[in-house]
């Protein structure tokens, strides 16, 4: 099995879906620190 038919590891599918996924997580958590007045850490309780 080639590389590119496979999905797990450093595939050309699973670095593409990553980029959108962080594409998508960075103004999410940007949006949830706004309006909570929290950042993530003080969201999960480490400061």
């Amino acid at each position: 099995m080639d590389n590119e038919t496979t999905k797990f590891g450093f595939t050309q599918f699973a670095e593409t879906w990553n980029g959108r996924l962080a594409m998508l997580g960075f103004p999410i958590g940007l949006l949830t620190e706004l309006m909570t007045g929290q950042g993530i850490l003080s969201q999960i309780g480490l400061m």
